[in-house]
């Protein structure tokens, strides 16, 4: 469920009457890891029923004002996850889809992960792992994830940009999208310029694209990013690797922020997320756009059935 003082109860309500009325028959394997409280007087407050084949794990009993987190709402907040975590781990559920949870929250409640990624990783004992972004105009793969910019050049390493690409072209063809093209972001303007703007294309990633070439994953570039983003939207390229965070999630944002999903790479599970946070702001408000946590679902179900 995530953090219960912010939208995640309010999508999941949403995604599940939208699947009541899309899929219904795929109620029945849903799991809600959560408070039963809090999602009855949500269902409640939006006039949405949580369907009766819906099975709730309610974790916690909250009296939590929507939009106002707690340090008992972040301990829940832990508990749901690690009680996903736990039934993945005895082979109970096949997917995880993890509801938006509070980095400032973890920390407070003494959890040294900066979010789900990381903490599954380590949980799976998972060698390289990727977060990826998918839409249905555009998949983005980043080599590096939350750290500081200027960490960025140091942190690129061939066997990282190596294992990027491996992981996302097992990711195409799991969905079966046929002779799929990946392309990679340059670190510097117009690609380092033939190495006028900076030399990183040239001694790092031309060399982790030759790499890839020998293994058999269809990766092209390095090529200028203003301009690949364009073409991987026009259809030229099935996924786009990016170097860091921004630039790979503000042109994958700018086209699928309402619908975009999160999903971790590299664990024996399925994971995604919707690709909002917390937004503590809306919360309680029932303007939250469940299409997201929706998309998530919907992922989840398509990569199970392939």
């Amino acid at each position: 469920m995530g953090c219960p003082a912010g939208v995640g109860p309010e999508v999941i309500v949403k995604a599940l009457n939208h699947f009541q009325k899309e899929k219904p028959e795929i109620l029945k394997n849903i799991i809600v890891i959560g408070d039963k409280n809090i999602l009855s007087k949500t269902s409640y407050n939006l006039g949405k029923p949580i369907p009766e084949e819906v099975e709730i794990d309610s974790i916690s009993n909250l009296d939590i004002t929507p939009g106002n987190p707690t340090l008992e709402g972040y301990k829940a907040m832990v508990a749901y996850f690690k009680k996903a975590i736990k039934l993945a781990k005895e082979k109970r559920v096949q997917a995880i889809v993890t509801g938006p949870i509070s980095k400032e929250g973890l920390n407070k409640v003494g959890i040294g992960y900066s979010g789900h990624t990381d903490w599954l990783a380590k949980e799976f004992n998972a060698k390289s792992y990727v977060m990826t972004f998918y839409g249905e105009k555009m998949i983005v793969s980043l080599v590096t994830v939350h750290i500081p910019l200027k960490e960025v050049p140091q942190s690129i390493t061939p066997d990282k940009i190596f294992d990027t690409a491996k992981l996302s072209y097992e990711f195409l063809k799991r969905l079966k999208i046929k002779d799929p093209r990946i392309a990679i972001c340059g670190l510097n303007p117009h690609a380092g310029e033939s190495g006028l703007l900076g030399e990183e294309e040239k001694t790092i990633i031309k060399g982790a694209v030759e790499m890839c070439k020998k293994e058999g994953i269809p990766l092209y570039g390095p090529y200028p990013p203003d301009s690949l983003f364009y073409w991987a939207y026009k259809g030229k390229f099935n996924l786009v690797i990016a170097l860091y965070h921004d630039q790979g999630l503000i042109p994958f944002k700018l086209i699928h922020f309402e619908d975009g999903v999160n999903i971790t790479l590299g664990l024996p599970i399925i994971r995604t997320s919707p690709c909002h946070g917390t937004a503590y702001d809306i919360a309680g408000k029932g303007i939250a756009n469940p299409k997201s946590f929706i998309s998530a679902l919907n992922l989840s179900l398509k990569l199970l059935s392939n």
